[in-house]
């Protein structure tokens, strides 16, 4: 396939570019809006550093020019927006962790998904060979008791790794959120339709924490850590056949939403002092998370960080 790489704010497309080629696609272009996000010529510069061909200036030019668009941008707000283009023209799109961190974006996305458009996303935890191997031999639900998983940093742009590596663990199927409180991170707990329940636990930490998670069945307790090194690469060897047509979706569109609507739920729970918060009460207009304001932090951090 020929990708273009939308945005390059984060460190994923640098770490993506070698992955991709070494499953046999190409990335043959960039676009970054430029003195947003990134400081202006950053894309000119990451062209060169990767021996990528084509800046292109606008995504509708990327999209006549590719099969397949990355959207990386840290400000999932403007998500929808970037992948519009792509989707009008036909072109296959992977919006980065997370999708959306409004119910009317993710809504947008299963439309287009409903009216053919190939879609994917989310957090790379999801096909972590560690969530792989215990679903493959994990206990049926009457033998499941509780589950924990969690991670550190912000409550969002990380934290949705917990609510995947959870929701990957135990399936689709969530019910309702409420905020349990704070010991040092938010702790949140999801009920699943069929009566199975689990916490994640998210928020700042002094230091860094793995991806982790303790399942704990009848059988007994496991704890899980995820192997950070090798999360990109068994990300994009999941999705790369699903979007060249090899494959079916490795995941339905729709439990890539439920996560985030997971998420959103939890934010709404805190808010109402521990109120449980079903999905599917969630309005179109429910916000739970600003994409503008974290990539204002981000790129300050990132300004500090050079």
């Amino acid at each position: 396939m020929r990708i273009g790489l939308v945005d390059l704010d984060t460190s994923h497309p640098e770490s993506f570019v070698p992955i991709i080629r070494s499953l046999g696609h190409e990335v043959i272009g960039v676009y970054d809006e430029g003195g947003g996000k990134s400081p202006p010529g950053y894309a000119e510069k990451f062209a060169s550093d990767h021996g990528i061909g084509r800046v292109f200036k606008s995504l509708e030019e990327m999209a006549g020019q590719v099969d397949l668009a990355f959207i990386h941008s840290c400000d999932w707000d403007i998500h929808a927006a970037r992948a519009e283009p792509f989707v009008r023209a036909g072109k296959a799109v992977f919006i980065d962790k997370p999708l959306a961190g409004n119910v009317r974006d993710l809504l947008r996305f299963r439309e287009w998904a409903k009216r053919g458009a190939v879609i994917s996303g989310g957090s790379a935890l999801r096909y972590a060979q560690e969530v792989q191997e215990w679903r493959s031999r994990s206990a049926l639900p009457e033998s499941f008791i509780y589950a924990l998983a969690g991670c550190a940093n912000d409550e969002f742009y990380y934290g949705i790794h917990a609510f995947t590596m959870l929701h990957g663990l135990l399936g689709p199927g969530i019910q309702s959120v409420r905020h349990l409180g704070n010991s040092g991170q938010d702790q949140y707990e999801m009920l699943w339709s069929d009566g199975r329940r689990g916490i994640v636990s998210i928020g700042a930490t002094e230091n860094s924490h793995p991806f982790y998670a303790t399942m704990i069945t009848q059988a007994g307790a496991e704890f899980i850590t995820a192997d950070s090194s090798r999360l990109y690469r068994t990300l994009l060897e999941a999705v790369l056949p699903y979007f060249s047509g090899e494959a079916p979706s490795p995941v339905q569109l729709d439990t890539v939403i439920e996560t985030e609507l997971a998420a959103i739920a939890a934010r709404l729970s805190k808010a109402r002092g521990g109120q449980p918060v079903e999905l599917l009460s969630l309005a179109p207009d429910t916000t739970g998370y600003d994409g503008a304001a974290f990539a204002r932090t981000y790129r300050e951090q990132k300004i500090l960080s050079q």
